[in-house]
């Protein structure tokens, strides 16, 4: 089976790939610019890797994947990877779901954290060698909103209620009967859920139906002074709706991992409002994380070869594995 492994220069940047290619008898070739993978697509390549998530190279090269059968791609979002002509064909596209779900839920459960015992102020009384106790905040007994229930938000549920959070989640339509939630709210719950959540975290994917999902209506529904996170994709943000809502005083403040423009230009206004944590897109990222990616690959890989069922198959016309 030939791979091609797209984002990469050599097996050393890809951990665990070398010993389960010899051990499967993948022919594997690697493409770290545009001109390399359109080789290897020309080539005969059948299954692709795509280990730079971030990674649209193959839209340009797409004429070159005559033989191309299946995608593997390492990030849990695929919005990068579904262009029109990838949608309407047979080639399989799988994510890598199930990899990142404890570590974003941690990733979140730091910000409350941080966030309700003032850890901000903590490092800056520290760099000013300032010695001014204070009061902070409790989260046990506070209420959390997560919009997105699929495994990452039902990962960050159990992980909320665990330390004394009450959870309640929002997806693309109201159901009973999902056991970290007990029932999920649609889109028409927001007005009952925004005015009672101190927490409200985003792990929306990018879509069609999702972009710009977090608007002015939906910072103005939300409890005064509540804290705002969102951990899914950039563009599911009305940004300067955000800005509004926190220049305002409406919100307490939020912490933003993803961003419309990644990098974040440094001429963004998120840089210099103090009640803004700013990371840049690694809230899944763990030490680790990229040979458990490969892992999950190769298992796949035996999977397609043995004509079973793969992992973490997406829904490319809704751009998410679907339950």
């Amino acid at each position: 089976m030939r791979l091609v492994v797209d984002g990469a220069r050599g097996f050393g940047e890809v951990p665990g790939l070398e010993a389960g290619a010899e051990r499967l008898g993948l022919e594997v070739a690697f493409a770290p610019d545009r001109e390399s993978l359109a080789r290897a697509l020309a080539a005969g390549a059948e299954v692709l890797l795509g280990w730079d998530f971030r990674g649209d190279n193959l839209a340009a090269c797409w004429a070159e994947a005559r033989s191309l059968k299946w995608i593997q791609w390492a990030g849990a979002g695929v919005d990068a990877v579904l262009f029109d002509a990838l949608v309407e064909s047979d080639v399989v596209l799988t994510n890598a779901r199930g990899i990142y779900e404890r570590a974003m839920a941690e990733y979140a459960l730091g910000l409350i954290l941080a966030h309700a015992k003032d850890f901000w102020t903590t490092a800056q009384l520290k760099a000013e060698r300032a010695w001014r106790p204070r009061l902070s905040g409790r989260i046990d007994g506070t209420r959390a909103a997560i919009v997105g229930v699929g495994g990452i938000g039902r990962e960050m549920a159990r992980l909320l209620k665990s330390v004394g959070i009450s959870v309640s989640g929002v997806g693309r339509r109201a159901r009973q009967g999902v056991p970290e939630f007990g029932a999920v709210e649609g889109r028409e719950g927001l007005a009952r859920l925004l005015p009672e959540a101190q927490w409200v975290i985003g792990i929306l994917p990018s879509t069609a139906a999702t972009r710009d999902y977090f608007d002015a209506g939906f910072f103005g529904a939300m409890k005064a002074g509540a804290y705002f996170i969102n951990l899914g994709r950039g563009n599911t943000v009305d940004e300067q709706a955000l800005l509004e809502a926190l220049e305002g005083g409406h919100l307490s403040g939020a912490a933003l991992d993803v961003f419309k423009d990644e990098p974040l230009p440094g001429s963004s206004p998120f840089w210099r409002l103090p009640n803004v944590v700013v990371s840049p897109h690694m809230s899944g990222d763990y030490r680790g994380f990229d040979a458990d990616v490969v892992a999950l690959f190769l298992d796949n890989c035996e999977r397609w070869r043995e004509g079973r069922a793969l992992r973490n198959v997406v829904d490319k016309r809704h751009g998410y594995v679907r339950d």
